[in-house]
């Protein structure tokens, strides 16, 4: 599919969905997004969707997301339903396939993962939670490390994120879901064969 001639669309749709903070965010991640796929020659058309419509349905209601989120059928752990700010991936992903029609598979699991994370994700899947952590508005302590990072290694960068992500968690103690220590796992073991063959 061309997305080029859907883009002023879908920026609109966003305008009228998303407070002007929420809309320059998605802006934002889109050209991220743009960055690492031509530094990793992923597709930019794709990668800039995946930016642009990621946090479409982060100021619905909590009950509308969490309800949208079942409605997904998209492996939510019961973690994930204990959890608000994980609600609005899966369910932005559902609202994409099922309200602007886009089907492709990939894109729909950047969606859904972008937030929470998962193991061995695609390339895709990388760069947009990547990006959504080290958009130009992101402004915390650690942002202009990651940023550097992603540009050099995103596995390692993900190893990074996941680390403080659990980290965090814990901190908060929250519960973690599954696919985020999966995740967490995955890009760990990756980290540790990688240093060993150095």
């Amino acid at each position: 599919m061309d997305y080029k001639e859907k883009y002023e669309e879908y920026r609109q749709l966003l305008k009228s969905m998303l407070s002007k903070k929420r809309f320059t965010h998605s802006l934002n991640v889109a050209e991220q997004c743009v960055r690492l796929a031509r530094r990793y020659n992923a597709d930019e058309e794709k990668a800039y969707l995946a930016g642009l419509l990621h946090d479409i349905k982060k100021e619905e209601t909590p009950q509308a997301m969490k309800s949208l989120a079942v409605l997904s059928d998209m492996d939510i752990s019961e973690e994930e339903l204990m959890t608000p700010a994980l609600w609005h991936a899966p369910a932005g992903a559902y609202f994409i396939r099922s309200n602007l029609g886009i089907n492709d598979e990939e894109l729909l699991s950047a969606v859904r993962y972008h937030t929470a994370g998962n193991a061995d994700m695609t390339l895709i899947e990388k760069i947009l939670y990547i990006s959504d952590i080290t958009s130009d508005d992101r402004s915390y302590k650690d942002v202009d490390k990651y940023r550097k990072e992603c540009m050099e290694d995103i596995d390692e960068c993900l190893y990074d994120a996941f680390k403080y992500l659990i980290e965090e968690n814990i901190g908060k103690h929250s519960v973690i879901p599954p696919c985020t220590m999966r995740a967490y796992n995955f890009y760990t073991i990756l980290h540790n064969e990688r240093k060993k063959s150095k």
